[in-house]
């Protein structure tokens, strides 16, 4: 009788658990990083990936959040408009936008202004990282993406433009 007490208690404890986990995600700030190779994390892990270090350094300081990763390797704006609506869902709030530089070597046309357009009519702001932002950081071999010390100097760095975009 008192193992069945036991492992009904166990099972109520960890209901509560899981709902309490479950409503944390629910109220979480959802911020999508939409870009190329440089949001994708080329070359590193998942986890070494800026969006990845940003979203353990937000909540490090508190912040409930969500960061997902939107990063495609090779991607241009035209593809990153193309794909908006599916990886940017309703009530996002926040994307920080990479464009990156494969329009230009593509020679695909640039459609950040569109991209910033179609979510600012949808009330989601923008946080832009240009590409003069990866200047000076650590890079790979390849000399264009960076190592998972760079990454976590540029999720340093967006953190705070972040908190003073989503307020937490």
């Amino acid at each position: 009788m008192k193992l069945r007490a036991f492992r009904l208690g166990t099972i109520g404890a960890l209901a509560i658990l899981i709902s309490t986990f479950a409503s944390a995600l629910a109220d979480a700030a959802t911020i999508v990083a939409l870009g190329a190779s440089n949001t994708y994390g080329k070359g590193v892990a998942r986890n070494q990936a800026y969006p990845a270090q940003l979203e353990a350094i937000l909540r490090a300081k508190g912040a409930n959040v969500r960061v997902v990763n939107a990063g495609i390797n090779g991607d241009t704006t035209e593809g990153m408009l193309h794909r908006l609506d599916r990886v940017v869902p309703n009530g996002t709030s926040a994307v920080i936008l990479q464009p990156g530089g494969n329009d230009r070597r593509k020679g695909s046309p640039d459609r950040t202004s569109e991209i910033q357009s179609r979510l600012k009519a949808r009330g989601i702001p923008v946080i832009m990282i240009a590409n003069g932002t990866f200047r000076g950081l650590p890079r790979q071999p390849d000399g264009q993406h960076l190592t998972p010390e760079g990454y976590h100097m540029l999720a340093e760095h967006v953190a705070s433009q972040v908190v003073g975009v989503i307020g937490r």
